[in-house]
């Protein structure tokens, strides 16, 4: 992974994005629930961030089938 000519394959970057998204969705939930003293609920910024961290989770899923061709 770490040669001088190494890519990542469509397959590798799908699976980058999941993560990348899950984390992104797990770490505003949780800092929801930390927040929990002060004014309840999820803001419009936050809506806006859950939906952009699934759809990351999306189109990693749509990459996974493309396979070992490079990104």
């Amino acid at each position: 992974m770490l040669r001088q000519n190494f890519s990542f394959t469509k397959r590798q970057l799908g699976y980058l994005l999941i993560g990348l998204g899950i984390i992104a969705f797990v770490g505003i939930i949780s800092v929801d629930i930390i927040r929990a003293g002060g004014e309840g609920g999820i803001g419009p910024a936050q809506r806006i961030a859950l939906g952009l961290a699934g759809l990351l989770v999306l189109l990693g899923i749509s990459l996974i089938p493309l396979g070992d061709r490079l990104a």
